[in-house]
This record gives structure tokens, C-alpha cells and sequence, in this order.
């Protein structure tokens, strides 16, 4: 049954003349990436709490980001007050409309928390907590694949591009967030997030892997949107129970549909998770560019479907 399902899907986009082998583009640079990173993970920001100075300087960065490239706000403003959280703080959400009259009353979310936990206790040296990695470079792939987007006005559906405030308080803004979309009858098609994506993944024949990766027919539809083994499975990923452990979960609550993140940190190849040590330094700016740039032609298929054909199973 398995081979039949996919089978059919690759009919489905060999027939529409939708799926293109072997894609090499450049969306994004190394040199793009890295200005963001520099910032987003800067002591300047110290650690991007919810709720503090760093994650404020930090969303006054994105909405300077959707503004230069014309992306709109959803609501009356950029902010996404957070109706959960005891202190001040946002959601970011930026706009693009679909160009398609009926495809663009459909929705995608292209999504990463831009928070971290801010300043530890630490008994010597650094102790500003600054996020390189989680998730800094999350935050900068969704700002690039905006970029793109805005540049390219290809997505026949319409594009909310999310940077979520306190996930590491326990999802609240994503939470938050989805909750109020819901409220407006949001027709959400599909929410891809993005979570640790700063390094590459050691000894496997795929880019990331999918958290939830048996629940829907996402990786195996992207995979052949990008023509190459770009999304695999990492059995460590259902182990953690990850799915759960992520912006995507509220989305998966709330909407009942696909929603599910992309990473690339296997617990093996990176030794600061949530520690001052994750440092813009230790990023492989090359993975990055690699991830976005491969990633961005499987999301404008997504947008650009005549038919949802990312299903859960």
C-alpha cells in the first residue's frame, strides 16, 4: 500500500509537470546568512528571553527584515501580542498574498521561535545563553525564504512567514498563536517549521530529517518536489518524541492538519544545546545556505499546487 501511495504522488506531479529532478539554485548566500546570524546570536541581544530587551531588539531586526522586502503585516502590526505569557511580549507575523484568486484564500505557514533562554548562571567564563543554533538558524532561514518569496511573487497560496516568541517557556506563542488563527477561520493548508538547522547531521544520506516523520506523506513529497533524498527519518527524533517538543505541535492540536519541523540537530553533532556555548562561531553557514536553497523550490510546489497533496496518512 505504501508503494502505491507514493507511486501516485509521484504520478500526480510527473503528470502536472511539477516535479523537476536534480534542482540547483541559489536563492540565499553564505554571506546573507551569516550578516543575519551575526545579529540574531550577538551578546548585544543576551540570549533573546521572552520578554526582555534581547528578543525586543531582536523582533524590531524581522519587522526591519519583512518592511525592506515588502512583506505585510497579517494583523494591524507585526506584533502578535501573546495572551499567555505574564510579561509584554510577541509573536512576529509577516504577509504575503497568494496570486492565485481562489489558491490564495489557502494558507502555509513558514515558521521558528526566535527566542532563547537568556543569561545562565555560570560558574566561570560566558554566561549569555546565545542561541546560534536554537534558533537563531531557524529564525534566519524563515527571513530568507521570505526574502525570496517577496522577490520572486511566485506562491499561488498565501504565505504567513511566523517568528514565534516563548517556545522555550513551554510553545506559548506558537500556542498563542494558533489559537487566535483558528478563532478567524484560517484555512491552513500545511506549517513547516524550522528548528536547529546550524550544522549538518553526522553519517546520513539526507539534509534533515522530519520530526513526526511517519504521521504524513510530508518528507516523501518533498523529496520528490526537490528530486533527491533532501528529508529522512531519525529514529532518535520519535525516541525524544520531538513532534510534541515544537512550534509545529499547537498547529497539529489546533488545525488537526500537517504541521511538522525540520531539523538537523541529531543529538550527536552539537554538545550546546541550551548552553552558553552555542555560539555563531560554531555554525556551518555552507549547511545552511544548502538547507534554504534546497528547501525553497519544494515550498513554492507546496504554494503552488492545484491540489493539497500533503495529506497526514
Amino acid at each position: 500500500m505504501k508503494f502505491i501511495k507514493y507511486f501516485l504522488i509521484f504520478f500526480l506531479f510527473a503528470a502536472c509537470g511539477s516535479l523537476k529532478k536534480n534542482k540547483t539554485a541559489y536563492f540565499t548566500t553564505s554571506e546573507k546568512v551569516e550578516k543575519d546570524m551575526n545579529f540574531l546570536a550577538s551578546d548585544e541581544l543576551e540570549g533573546r528571553d521572552t520578554g526582555t530587551g534581547g528578543i525586543e531588539a531582536a523582533a524590531t531586526f524581522i519587522e526591519n527584515v519583512f518592511e525592506s522586502n515588502k512583506v505585510k503585516p497579517f494583523f494591524d502590526s507585526f506584533k502578535d501580542s501573546l495572551s499567555n505569557y505574564e510579561k509584554p511580549d510577541y509573536n512576529i507575523v509577516g504577509y504575503l498574498k497568494g496570486r492565485d484568486k481562489e489558491l490564495s484564500k489557502e494558507f502555509i505557514i513558514i515558521g521558528a521561535h526566535y527566542d532563547h533562554i537568556g543569561i545562565e548562571n555560570a560558574s566561570r567564563g560566558d554566561s549569555i545563553a546565545n542561541g546560534a543554533n536554537d534558533n537563531a538558524s531557524g529564525t534566519t532561514a524563515v527571513l530568507e525564504i521570505a526574502k525570496y518569496f517577496s522577490s520572486a511573487k511566485s506562491n499561488k497560496r498565501s504565505i504567513l512567514f511566523v517568528l514565534f516568541s516563548a517556545e522555550e517557556k513551554g510553545l506559548l506563542g506558537s500556542e498563542h498563536l494558533a489559537k487566535r488563527l483558528k478563532n478567524q477561520n484560517l484555512d491552513l493548508y500545511v506549517m513547516l517549521n524550522f528548528e536547529m538547522i546550524g550544522v549538518p547531521m553526522v553519517d546520513k544520506d539526507y539534509l534533515l530529517y522530519l520530526s513526526g516523520y511517519e504521521r504524513s506523506n510530508m518528507a516523501a513529497t518533498i523529496n520528490l518536489m526537490a528530486g533527491e533524498e533532501l528529508i529522512g527519518f531519525l529514529p532518535k527524533a520519535k525516541e525524544f518524541s520531538l513532534f510534541q517538543r515544537s512550534d509545529n505541535f499547537p498547529f497539529h492540536k489546533v488545525f488537526n492538519l500537517p504541521a511538522q519541523t525540520f531539523s538537523s540537530f541529531d543529538f550527536t553533532n552539537f554538545d550546546y544545546y541550551h548552553k552558553p556555548g552555542d555560539e555563531v562561531e560554531l555554525m556551518d553557514f555552507d549547511h545552511m545556505v544548502k538547507v534554504i536553497n534546497k528547501m525553497i523550490p519544494a515550498i513554492e510546489e507546496i504554494a503552488n499546487t492545484e491540489e493539497r497533496v500533503i495529506k497526514y496518512n
